[in-house]
């Protein structure tokens, strides 16, 4: 108890630390820290998982130039979690911000057997990669008990299909299905910095040892993730945080870990490149009111050779929902 205390007594002033270490411009760490001190709110965003219905059900904001055709942000007061097209499966709804971590993927234009998505619940990048991708095969892992049965419903409910759901640590996988998947989602579990953005509660989250035990386990996630990318696969790894530790400074050690993995650019991400790397890493803040806030950087498999058939054995391992 006396932990949690400490980390909620001093948000302030460690909030006021990062903003210093992400922004060198007085004004621009202003507006950061007016964006998570008075948080406003961002249009609702949906992922069409089916044709769009035509007219639109809904007021829709005009897209940005990268903006995949398959999502729309809605005007402000609309509620698309109450039309019985979301029931129905016809879309999924999510913050944009997640759009803009999982756009990588629509770079990626060679036909895909086999995506997996290392932290899936509760289901929304492994949703958009189906819809962008369509690989042969999807599977959503997720660890964490409780909320396999959310990530498996959303699944359902957006008739995702060929898929497998299943709850393994990423160790496990790494051992039993190397150098199978072509293209590898790492949605990182993080501090969580930009729910504060979004008017939500993060206790700890700019805390030092929140920032660092977090670090500690993408890397270990991302390591285990590498195993299962196949010669010339990708892999994407992505946060909903703010801080350097969780971002940048993860990439710089995996690729200094695994050096037949490169960082690729992503053209239409350019315009939000990192000012805190020359690596192809990208962020969107909040106060450029899109979304909460996310990082994305993707990485590419440079290593020859073929990639494995995912084993029968693994296949008929007890545990798996297969959709």
């Amino acid at each position: 108890m006396h932990f949690v205390s400490l980390l909620m007594e001093k948000p302030s002033k460690l909030l006021l630390k990062l903003s210093q270490r992400l922004f060198e411009k007085p004004e621009e760490r202003e507006q950061f820290l007016d964006s998570l001190l008075q948080p406003g709110s961002f249009s609702p965003c949906i992922l069409w998982c089916r044709e769009k219905p035509d007219p639109p059900p809904f007021e829709i904001e005009p897209p940005l130039s990268w903006q995949p055709h398959f999502v729309d942000r809605l005007a402000l007061g609309q509620k698309p979690g109450q039309s019985p097209l979301h029931e129905e499966g016809a879309y999924y709804c999510l913050d944009f911000s997640s759009v803009f971590a999982a756009s990588p993927l629509l770079g990626i234009s060679e036909s895909i057997g086999l995506v997996f998505d290392m932290c899936a619940a509760p289901g929304g990048k492994s949703i958009f990669a189906w819809v962008a991708l369509r690989p042969k095969l999807l599977i959503s892992n997720e660890v964490i008990g409780k909320r396999t049965a959310p990530l498996i419903a959303n699944l359902k409910r957006c008739q995702v299909s060929p898929a497998i759901a299943l709850r393994l640590d990423s160790k496990i996988l790494a051992e039993e299905i190397p150098q199978t998947a072509q293209v590898v989602l790492v949605d990182a579990p993080c501090s969580g910095q930009s729910l504060i953005a979004k008017g939500g509660k993060a206790p700890g989250c700019f805390h030092p040892v929140t920032i660092n035990t977090n670090a500690n386990r993408q890397k270990r996630i991302l390591a285990n993730s590498a195993q299962l990318v196949v010669p010339q696969g990708f892999l994407v790894y992505m946060t909903c945080t703010y801080s350097p530790e969780e971002n940048e400074q993860v990439v710089e050690w995996f690729l200094e870990r695994f050096p037949q993995f490169q960082a690729v650019e992503v053209p239409h991400l350019a315009a939000f490149q990192s000012h805190l790397t020359t690596r192809p890493c990208y962020r969107m803040f909040p106060q450029q009111g899109w979304g909460a806030g996310a990082f994305t950087s993707l990485f590419q498999n440079t290593a020859e050779g073929r990639g494995q058939e995912l084993p029968e054995k693994f296949l008929n391992r007890p545990g798996l929902t297969t959709l």
